[in-house]
């Protein structure tokens, strides 16, 4: 997947705004190209987690049926921008991308597929 660097800073500002909970949004994508990001609530609000507000998980999935490239995204603010079991659990849409944004040190924008348990980095181009 390839990003703007606009794209990539829209998701570490939102980070840096939500902190120290975590944050969460989703994004558009056509054909591996990020086009735009969009911030969602979470319902959750806490350093530990995130959940997705359900207007904004309808959108994803309006994105998707419409051909899009959907991805999630969401902060720790705290911790390496790896999936935690917990990611791993909540990942339900297995040809989506998670992109997960690490607050712990310089920014970090690391992207992810999840199906089945199974976890497998993508590469992130920041153009």
């Amino acid at each position: 997947m390839r990003i703007e660097r606009p794209h990539w800073d829209a998701l570490v500002d939102h980070a840096l705004d939500s902190a120290p909970n975590e944050c969460c949004g989703y994004l558009r994508a056509r054909d591996g190209v990020v086009d735009e990001v969009f911030r969602a609530e979470s319902l959750r609000a806490s350093p530990y987690g995130y959940e997705l507000d359900p207007k904004s998980l309808l959108a994803a999935n309006e994105l998707d049926d419409e051909g899009f490239e959907v991805g999630i995204y969401h902060s720790h603010p705290r911790s390496p921008a790896e999936p935690s079991q917990t990611d791993i659990n909540l990942a339900h849409y297995p040809h989506w991308t998670y992109l997960i944004v690490s607050l712990e040190g310089e920014p970090d924008v690391r992207a992810w597929r999840i199906a089945e348990g199974r976890v497998e980095e993508e590469e992130l181009l920041v153009e």
